[in-house]
């Protein structure tokens, strides 16, 4: 029987979802809080919308934006250099068996959907829509 990573085809296992969200909240207190002292994120503020668990629960990869835009690689490269001392952290505040690595990833999202918006509102592809409802 082959080993799945990831994702099952039906989505995340509600102990993923929950877990994921526990992580979620105590990074975002960390963060919020100033308790991480890196030049790089000094006088910026990040968000975390969603930390997605692999189905061991040993990986967690925050998605991570900094608020109103800002070098969002420099950040992500920063969070990822303190990636130790922040599951440490966690470990501090959360009660679990093993207290998962943190993964720090850009979420580009919003800005693919923007993308996307755009090119459904450019001409081509109005033209293109308009020529198919005539046939």
């Amino acid at each position: 029987m082959a080993r799945q990573h990831g994702h099952s085809p039906k989505g995340p296992s509600q102990r993923q979802l929950r877990v994921g969200e526990l992580v979620r909240k105590e990074l975002s207190d960390i963060l919020t809080r100033g308790e991480l002292a890196d030049p790089d994120l000094e006088g910026v503020i990040v968000t975390v919308p969603e930390v997605r668990m692999t189905p061991d629960l040993r990986l967690a990869s925050c998605l991570v934006m900094p608020l109103g835009g800002g070098d969002g690689e420099k950040i992500t490269a920063a969070l990822n250099r303190s990636a130790k001392y922040l599951r440490g952290l966690v470990a501090r505040r959360m009660t679990m068996k093993y207290t998962p690595d943190v993964r720090f990833v850009l979420d580009t999202r919003f800005d693919d959907d923007d993308r996307i918006g755009s090119l459904l509102h450019s001409p081509e592809v109005a033209r293109d829509l308009d020529h198919d409802d005539d046939q």
